[in-house]
This record gives structure tokens, sequence and C-alpha cells, in this order.
């Protein structure tokens, strides 16, 4: 293994080297963040640390992607064993494994933007309403809005009905047709992925106790763009650390 620390300055050392599990780093655009989290992967797996006990997330697929092939790279192909994902895939793989354990099918769907657009347009429907008035696209980034709120269909139409905005009151009650549909076809959107991961390792002791004590070491890239339910998730797995 090369000398990992030789190419880095000052500050991107004393994170890549930071002496406990938790640490957040601010750092400004091109000052290295991927660099000091995929050296920082490889400098605990080269103190000892086992690859299948550090998992970093980020945002989009190619993120994912440069993080793999850098740790690679700095370890000489050794980091196969790094969960080194999205948010989004992450999750869906976690529900595919365990989510048996709060009702879900192995074998549940994803629905795209076009496909909860497509429902929503079926809920509006049922409901008699004008989707030119009503813009499915709008309802759908509501909908998705609640769930990275970790405000389920229930909760939502709760504090809708207290509420005196008949808008919020039509949302409510496409939002709880909405859910019931994906749940009738066996189907997950984006915002169930992480929502449904998060009631698991809530709700599932025996499930959350075992990623917890897997995923030991956890990095977080762009962590100021993480919404309520991405942090949760987060802080749950890292709880025992």
């Amino acid at each position: 293994m090369p000398d990992l620390l030789a190419d880095l300055n000052p500050p991107q050392r004393a994170a890549v080297t930071w002496p406990t599990r938790h640490a957040l780093i601010l750092a400004g655009a091109g000052s290295g963040k991927t660099r000091v989290i995929t050296t920082r992967i490889a400098h605990l797996m080269e103190k000892g640390v086992a690859p299948w006990h550090i998992l970093a997330v980020t945002f989009t697929n190619k993120a994912s992607e440069e993080m793999k092939n850098r740790v690679d790279q700095l370890t000489g192909g050794r980091g196969a064993g790094v969960v080194m994902s999205t948010y989004h895939r992450f999750c869906a793989q976690l529900l595919r494994r365990e989510g048996e354990a709060i009702g879900l099918s192995k074998h549940f769907v994803i629905y795209d933007d076009h496909d909860q657009k497509e429902l929503v347009k079926d809920c509006l429907t049922e409901l008699n309403l004008d989707e030119k008035k009503f813009k499915p696209g709008t309802l759908v980034g509501l909908i998705s809005r609640a769930k990275d709120e970790l405000i389920d269909a229930a909760s939502y139409e709760i504090h809708a009905i207290a509420s005196p905005d008949p808008f919020r009151q039509m949302v409510a009650s496409v939002y709880k047709i909405y859910q019931k549909k994906l749940t009738d076809s066996a189907a997950l959107d984006f915002g169930d992925l992480i929502m449904k991961s998060v009631e698991l390792l809530r709700d599932q002791a025996t499930v959350r106790e075992k990623y917890q004590d897997r995923f030991q070491y956890i990095m977080v890239d762009e962590y100021q763009d993480t919404n309520r339910a991405q942090y949760v998730l987060t802080k749950t797995l890292a709880a025992k650390h």
C-alpha cells in the first residue's frame, strides 16, 4: 500500500487520521472532500479495520463509482468489501434482504418519477379532480418532501384535518390513495426506500443491531445535503459507535 498521507495537506491529513469515529468535516468546493473520504477508508483498512465494517454513502451513482475506483487504487483492489453506495441503492438492498420483517415483499418494484406521476393521475381521477388544475408533478413533489421529513400518509392526513387549508386536505387525500396503490402493487417510490429503511431499523431490534454491529465506520459525502430521513437513517446506524 502506498504512503497514503504523502500528498495530503495538513488539514486533509488531520481529517484522514482523526483518532475517533465521530468527525464533521467542513470543506469548500475543490478542497478534496472525496479524496479525504476515500483516503480515510484506506487508512482505516491499513490500521486493521475490516472493509466490511465500513460504509460510505453519497448522493449520485457517479460519485459512488468514483469513490469505489479511488479506494481500489489506494488499497490495491482490497476495497471490494467496503459498502460504497448512494442512499437509495443502499436502502433498496437493505429492504430486499430484510424488508419482510415489516411486511415488504423481496420482489417489490421501484417507481421512478414517471411512474409516480402516472399513479397520482390515477388518484386524481379517483377523486374526480382535474389534473390540469392540480398538477401531478407538484403533488409528487409534495408527497416526496413529506417522506423526506418522515411524514407518512396517516400522519399527513391528521395534520391536514386540523388545517383550514383545503389544498392541504386535498393533498392528504391524494397521498392516502397514492400510498395504498403503491402497497397494492408491491411497489415503493424513492422516498419509501429511505422511509421504510428507517421504519425497519426503528422497529426491528434484531435487524438494527445486526447492521449497527456491521457498520462501525460510516462516512457521508455532502452531509449538509441530507434530509431528515437520511439523517435519521445514518444516525440510527451509527448509534452504537
